[in-house]
């Protein structure tokens, strides 16, 4: 009670409109009974659309998205899968997986994910939501299996053949397997070579072409495995190296990601004399599909056991090319962003026009390898040490070429990292750490450590995570926890925090509470004085009624505590203000085969325009799911947004509405198709920008399996 009062007298100096959202933080981290998990919300979803869905709405992050993404396509064998696997899965807890791996070593057998509620490991409704992350069937050991799919898209107002992208997966006997992507790309630039007399960079403009960004054939024993294409790999607590995503990598995966495209983008990729005009100036095109660069080369592990000690060894060698943004790249001999200009269709030489923000294709080739050695103690106990290193060779013959400060990759040549990493574990009690050192050209030698303390049982868990990421510290591939702010391109960087991660479930599950405080600022001894920012968030979900499911959030971020009040801008780099969040979610499962879904989102953030309040910016979903049989599926969604309730002549001012059928034909055989209406509410009158014409898009999905 002491400290409740004590709170209350605090928050008696903070602003009135800080009162609910620390309160209601103050809330989650009072509840005796928490724990914390990798996914900051409950999922029920069946495929890949429910997960952009949440993405679009905000309850999912960019990071998670694309981890969940791989786990739909992969899959989890819930009679397999080591610690690190399970703990991926969302809802679970350390205490959860270890009753899992505890109940298959006490079986002894085969065991299927029905048989683990049996035992009341899981609880049917947990299994239920954990369906569309697990292997679905099981092969025989001489069978073969796989799927392919075709997807594409396209915009009504697009004057190209629309992009395509074609994955295979395929499954073999005796432990093998192999896929691939293919692509057809329309705005990917043409080559990148360096024009001397112009002192400039020179690139063909983007034509139709196929192309083949991703390839892979896996082999895995009993005790080694190996996979020879694209691929991507991580250890320990992802801050020496981690490319995979996953909260708990250990080791290498295949890399079959990619994007879909997102809104239809300018369709003239010029500026300056000669560039577009006329239709083209004023057009729009939908975006090809994206590849996220991994490594391309080899990569394998040995495993065994050494008197009762479990023993890992992991190797890796790359050669990949690279695409880099025109605004990462710097010339050594002006010290300044190259121009690129553009070379015109049917002529050998560049025009004047240039350029503006695109992606220049294979502009170095990055040799790349290193290697992981893991020793296991016990379940819980392992040490294990990862070292790489990575040289840029630049592919543009006649320039001398480096990263700008801005960019991901340090300058100066050659980068790298080398660390240690530890994890322990006894009854409710689990700790990691990870320590590394980066090298990069002149400067770059930086030290990062990383420490989480998880604490709890299969009913409660609360994780305290502190790190310091030196000034120095350039490591392009650690994606370990730090906040969204970027220093030099880089995350994990200048930065020293703490972030405490709390969620209950009550014991008949129908309350779930979260709750989540992370502080950060710059290291002492840099040339900037530390500015400490905060992000709390809270969220409660309630499921006790399975017919009408509501849940509440709230978020609170400060880019300066220090400096507060109205006036102060949010969005930007040099912003030192302030944005609250709240929304509110109601989930009807009107009947069997049709449920409805509302959500509304209010956040009022500090903004330049407003010297004397704040911005205040408002957002509204509905989401209508019907099941007129087993085999089809229809979801329809409409969305409305408003980034400035107080005018609508500068800001986004939107409303989508999408249709989505997914139906089976066969079971080996399912389609779906998406139709999406974009209109733009902005006035016409007094807008700084036109008001865009209506969005008509299009997206198409064939998937077979055999």
């Amino acid at each position: 009670m002491s400290s409740l009062v004590s709170f209350v007298q605090s928050a008696g100096r903070v602003r009135p409109a800080c009162l609910p959202a620390l309160l209601t933080v103050w809330t989650l981290l009072a509840v005796p009974e928490a724990r914390a998990e990798s996914y900051g919300t409950e999922l029920t979803i069946d495929d890949e659309a429910d997960l952009r869905a949440l993405h679009e709405d905000g309850v999912l992050s960019r990071e998670e998205l694309e981890t969940l993404w791989e786990l739909l396509r992969t899959g989890v064998d819930l009679g397999t899968a080591t610690r690190e696997a399970l703990y991926m899965l969302p809802g679970l807890t350390w205490a959860q997986v270890d009753a899992l791996l505890a109940y298959r070593a006490s079986a002894g057998g085969a065991v299927a994910p029905a048989d683990f509620v049996e035992a009341g490991v899981l609880t049917a409704a947990r299994l239920r939501r954990l369906r569309p992350f697990l292997v679905q069937e099981e092969r025989e050991a001489w069978g073969l299996s796989g799927r392919l799919r075709l997807l594409t898209a396209y915009a009504a107002a697009d004057a190209l053949v629309p992009p395509v992208l074609l994955q295979a997966q395929v499954d073999g006997p005796l432990g093998f397997r192999g896929g691939g992507v293919a692509t057809l790309t329309r705005r990917r630039l043409g080559p990148v070579h360096h024009d001397s007399r112009r002192r400039a960079l020179v690139a063909e403009l983007p034509t139709v072409a196929p192309r083949l960004p991703k390839l892979h054939v896996e082999w895995e024993g009993e005790h080694a495995s190996l996979l020879v294409g694209t691929y991507r790999l991580g250890f320990g607590q992802r801050l020496t190296l981690d490319t995979t995503g996953r909260p708990t990598p250990e080791g290498f995966v295949p890399d079959e990601g990619f994007l879909v495209p997102g809104a239809p983008e300018r369709r003239c990729v010029l500026s300056g004399a000669g560039a577009c005009s006329g239709e083209e100036a004023q057009g729009r095109v939908t975006p090809d599909f994206g590849a996220m660069e991994g490594f391309r080369g080899v990569v394998g592990t040995v495993r065994g056991q050494v008197e009762g000690v479990a023993l890992a060894l992991t190797g890796f060698g790359s050669y990949q090319s690279r695409d880099l943004s025109q605004y990462e790249l710097l010339d050594a001999k002006t010290h300044k962003a190259p121009e690129v200009l553009a070379v015109p269709t049917g002529q050998r030489v560049p025009g004047a026009a240039r350029f503006v923000s695109r992606t220049l294709p294979d502009v170095f080739d990055e040799l790349a390898g290193g290697g992981h050695v893991s020793v296991g103690l016990s379940p819980r106990t392992r040490l294990g040490m990862t070292t790489w290193g990575a040289w840029p060779v630049w592919a543009v013959e006649g320039a001398v070429l480096d990263f700008r400060e801005s960019a991901r990759y340090p300058q100066g040549g050659g980068f790298g990292a080398v660390g240690v990493d530890a994890a322990w574990g006894a009854g409710p009690v689990n700790l990691f750490f990870e320590g590394a050192r980066s090298f990069a050209g002149g400067a770059g030698r930086g030290f990062g450590a990383l420490q989480r303390t998880v604490l709890g049982d299969r009913a409660r868990e609360l994780e305290l995570t502190l790190r310091h990421y030196g000034r120095d510290f350039a490591n392009p591939y650690s994606r370990a926890v730090s906040a969204s702010d970027e220093f030099e391109g880089l995350r994990a960087s200048n930065e020293l925090g703490a972030r405490l991660r709390y969620l209950h479930r009550t014991a008949d599950g129908a309350w779930r509470l979260t709750g989540l405080v992370d502080v950060w600022t710059q290291p002492p001894g840099g040339e900037v004085s530390g500015v400490a920012q905060l992000r709390t968030s809270a969220r409660v979900d309630y499921s006790g009624v399975p017919e009408l499911q509501p849940s509440v959030w709230v978020e609170h971020r400060n880019k300066d505590v220090g400096r507060n009040g109205p006036g102060l801008c949010f969005e930007g780099t040099d912003c030192g203000g302030e944005q609250y969040r709240v929304a509110g979610r109601v989930r009807l499962e009107a009947t069997e085969s049709l449920t409805l879904a509302v959500q509304y989102q209010h956040t009022v953030a500090g903004s330049g325009r407003h010297p004397s309040g704040f911005q205040v910016d408002g957002r509204a979903v509905l989401d209508v799911l019907f099941r007129p049989l087993p085999s089809l599926r229809l979801h329809g969604r409409a969305s409305w947004q408003d980034e400035d309730l107080s005018e609508n002549t500068r800001l986004t001012q939107s409303l989508r509405q999408s249709l989505e059928v997914a139906w089976e034909v066969l079971p080996s055989l399912s389609a779906r198709a998406r139709y999406e209406l974009a209109l733009d509410l902005k006035s016409p009158e007094g807008s700084r920008t036109p008001s865009e014409s209506p969005q008509h898009l299009f997206r198409l999905e064939l998937e077979g399996r055999f």
